[in-house]
């Protein structure tokens, strides 16, 4: 991997030193390139115009996000976030009351908020299977909630945004397959990051963003939907013209693709930085990506747990790019604001963003240190030397 050209494709690599990959990454010229190119383009000729020239450019990114996921074009969607497509895969379930749904404690935020919702509106009856002491879901558990409650969904984050750790996804949607049990898979923050496998996981719906560690942009997202899915009856609570097809008065037909999760009006210039995106993380290889994330994951944790008063809070037996900390300053705003003066980009996460998991560690907040590939020995020394001095003076 080739760090001094990757950089040098990253503009923002110039001005910053960018540990917020976990939140927005900073694209690389080829994403910003194709975005801009595009709405120049829209600006000459007209919108359906330019989308009609570039029908077969754009259908790029259907190939491009079934190479990434090992899965046919045909059973991708895009869409606007990994929530939204989380909402649209939940939405085609034909909920009852009673129906029990099995997720985590550790499941990302607004998914447990789009779960809560659905218990109070629709009396859907929400388990959370157990946490093991060393981090982690409990996956005998789960395994027996699954085989005793006969759920009608499984839910589970890959790699939440609250914490380093990696969900053993395959070991639960091994299970679902066996017992036919629909299975849905939050990998908004493991896509780009760590190489995925919608088979090998045995996931009947995951969701991505592109903004994280794909280095797309903002506002897109991507659904995969298995062919288990696609076969049912099932659609999406709302659909549009692009979804289904008004075939008499009161009769419709829904797309035999995962197009039927779609919208039809889309924005055009963010699909083509997101095929842009993902073509340059197939290029580099996610495997060569997870190589190196690990690699720098290994010099910074070690570091940043000798530093005075730090103790890091991620758990489980296998970790992503994402390390959290307390730190020994009162106010995180200022924190991340004195880093940001010295153009280094964290997060903070916030007991509301994860209640369940930062309670049980007994903190309301944590830094949040996420880094990718194109970051440098170098940056995270400038990291360490700014967070020693914060420290010292808080």
């Amino acid at each position: 991997m080739d760090i001094a050209k990757l950089r040098a494709d990253t503009p923002g690599c110039q001005t910053k030193i960018h540990f917020n990959n976990s939140g927005a990454s900073l694209p690389p010229y080829p994403v910003l390139h194709a975005m801009q190119d595009y709405l120049t383009e829209e600006a000459n000729c007209g919108g359906y115009e330019t989308a009609a020239a570039n029908a077969t450019s754009l259908n790029r990114f259907y190939m491009a996000a079934g190479k990434l996921l090992n899965a046919p074009a045909k059973n991708i969607a895009f869409t606007s976030s990994a929530t939204n497509s989380f909402a649209r895969a939940l939405s085609c379930i034909p909920f009852k009351k009673g129906d029990v749904v099995i997720i985590a404690n550790e499941d990302y935020a607004s998914n447990q908020l789009q779960f809560l919702s659905l218990e109070e509106r629709f009396g859907i009856a929400l388990i959370r299977a157990h946490s093991l002491p060393e981090g982690g879901v409990d996956v005998d558990h789960m395994t027996s909630l699954i085989k005793e409650k006969h759920p009608r969904l499984v839910s589970l984050t890959h790699v939440p945004s609250n914490t380093g750790l990696i969900q053993p996804v395959a070991a639960i949607g091994k299970v679902c397959r066996e017992l036919e049990i629909p299975y849905l898979v939050d990998a908004c923050q493991s896509v780009g990051q760590l190489p995925l496998d919608v088979e090998a996981i045995g996931c009947d719906f995951l969701c991505g963003t592109m903004r994280k560690f794909l280095r797309g942009p903002r506002g897109a997202g991507l659904l995969y939907v298995s062919d288990r899915i696609l076969h049912k009856p099932w659609y999406p609570l709302f659909l549009d013209m692009y979804a289904a097809t008004w075939t008499d008065d009161d009769t419709f037909v829904t797309a035999p693709d995962a197009k039927r999760f779609q919208d039809w009006e889309q924005n055009y210039a963010l699909l083509s930085g997101s095929y842009a995106a993902i073509h340059y993380a197939n290029e580099i290889g996610l495997q060569n990506i997870a190589d190196r994330n690990r690699y720098l994951g290994s010099l910074l944790r070690p570091r940043l747990q000798a530093l005075p008063g730090v103790t890091l809070l991620d758990k489980g037996t296998a970790l992503a790019s994402i390390i959290t900390l307390t730190a020994p300053v009162s106010d995180p705003q200022w924190l991340l604001t004195s880093l940001r003066e010295r153009h280094i980009n964290t997060a903070v996460s916030v007991t509301a963003s994860a209640l369940i998991d930062l309670k049980s560690k007994g903190v309301n907040w944590a830094l949040r240190i996420a880094p990718h590939y194109f970051n440098t020995e170098e940056e995270i020394d400038l990291l360490l030397d700014a967070l020693e001095s914060l420290f010292a003076n808080p």
